[in-house]
This record gives structure tokens, sequence and C-alpha cells, in this order.
């Protein structure tokens, strides 16, 4: 996350109804408890989609993650 916690707590706001917004199936997210980031957990047909979902998350639009990344998760 961005040092910077004012423009944080503008944002956050708006990145929590994005994800809510959004109705995916078996979503899940928030924040980690130390506030160094969040995971979010959600279920679409294809990496492509989580790509373009995760690009138009208003924190990542706004600059404030020093990264971010998706992964597959296979639950057996």
């Amino acid at each position: 996350m961005s040092a910077d916690q004012d423009r944080i707590r503008v944002v956050a706001p708006q990145h929590a109804a994005y994800w809510r917004d959004l109705a995916l199936p078996a979503y899940f997210g928030g924040p980690f408890s130390d506030r160094s980031g969040g995971l979010v957990v959600f279920d679409v047909d294809s990496l492509d989609k989580t790509e373009r979902l995760v690009v138009n998350d208003p924190f990542v639009r706004d600059g404030l993650l020093s990264s971010w990344w998706t992964k597959a998760w296979t639950i057996e």
C-alpha cells in the first residue's frame, strides 16, 4: 500500500463499493490486520476477466498499491 494515508482514506470507500457492487460469486475481501494491504477472492471464468476487474479497482487505478497479482486457486 501507498504511504499516502490521506489518499487511502479517500479512496477506500470507493474500493470497497467497487468490489461489493460487482456482486461476484464467492466474493470475500478485506484488509490484512496490519493494514499493509488486503486480499480479494472471487469466482470468475477466466484469468483475463480477473485481470480486467483488478485493473479497474480504484486502489489500482489511483496507484495506491505498490504491487498486486492474480492467481488461480484450486480448492480440493
